[in-house]
């Protein structure tokens, strides 16, 4: 049964590939609940399958909130999300039981970033399952690098290390056959997706979604201390990340950069290896953000100025 409405209250939904996380916050800005149900991508729209996906996980987190109680406003950030929310708006206002026009949604990156700095502050790299660079500048025009998705690039997120990973395996394979076996990143690569067979790999790598994808990265993070190709492959994410804070620094100038994301968080090797990468003025700050606190909070001043 629903929670008594109250007044005042925002949502604030935070959408990943891997992990779509939820906060409930009163008008003081104090948070009230929070949760987790599964990923999802804006880009799942484009199919069937994937609407039907994104319903159901809707489904699941507005009877996780309502649970706790009916919020008056929503601001929802979802990853892949480029500004056609009419229906997926209108999803979450059904399930809420509020009006359509009670919920903002923007991309993810964005609210990332407002957990992190106020407009013109700094500049964010978040590493999930893909990768990005953003900054906000003082008049509130969002500006990127990286972000185009992982067919294209998202150098050092969560599937381009699992990618990577899987890609040392297979050239090492035909090379010499069977030397996966020797290989601890390869044995827990293979663990993780079933088998050591080839059809194992391509089943994972071709018919998961992307976020599924992504959480191979774990396995290669459990096994860098063993195997050289898998602390090698970590090193570089944290390069590809601290490209795209340089791209940023080249661009609008010497500002603090703040690095976020769960795919960061995998080893301290990626953090080590993205610092060295940027100029030695350079203030990065690795940083456990609560993207889904922000959007709550951002709901709440929605609610406030309306």
């Amino acid at each position: 049964m629903p929670g008594a409405a109250t007044p005042g209250i925002g949502l604030g939904i935070d959408a990943g590939g891997t992990q779509t996380r939820w906060a409930l916050a009163a008008p003081d800005g104090a948070i009230l609940a929070e949760g987790t149900v599964a990923g999802l991508s804006a880009l799942q729209m484009s199919k069937p399958d994937g609407r039907a996906s994104v319903h159901a996980t809707f489904t699941e987190l507005a009877r996780a909130v309502l649970a706790q109680a009916q919020p008056a406003r929503v601001r929802a950030g979802l990853t892949g999300f480029g500004g056609d929310g009419e229906l997926l708006a209108s999803w979450l206002a059904e399930l809420l039981g509020i009006a359509p026009g009670a919920i903002a949604m923007c991309n993810d990156i964005e609210i990332a970033y407002r957990a992190s700095f106020m407009p013109g502050e700094g500049y964010l790299v978040y590493a999930g399952t893909g990768s990005i660079g953003a900054f906000i500048d003082d008049d509130g025009q969002f500006h990127r690098a990286g972000g185009r998705g992982v067919v294209l690039d998202d150098g050092g997120g969560g599937f381009w290390i699992a990618r990577e990973a899987l890609r040392h395996i297979w050239r090492r394979e035909d090379e010499a056959p069977g030397s996966w076996e020797h290989s601890p990143m390869a044995r827990a690569v293979f663990d993780h997706v079933g088998g050591s067979d080839w059809a194992c790999s391509r089943q994972f790598i071709y018919g998961q979604e992307r976020g599924e994808v992504g959480k191979l990265a774990l396995a290669v993070a459990a096994s860098a201390g063993q195997d050289p190709a898998a602390a090698a492959i970590l090193s570089e994410a944290g390069r590809e990340l601290g490209r795209l804070a340089n791209a940023l620094l080249h661009r609008f100038g010497p500002r603090p950069v703040s690095l976020a994301g769960r795919a960061a968080d995998l080893h301290p090797s990626i953090v080590a290896s993205m610092r060295a990468s940027l100029p030695d003025n350079t203030q990065l700050t690795h940083t456990a953000m609560r993207a889904h606190h922000a959007a709550a909070r951002l709901a709440v001043a929605d609610g406030n100025t309306t």
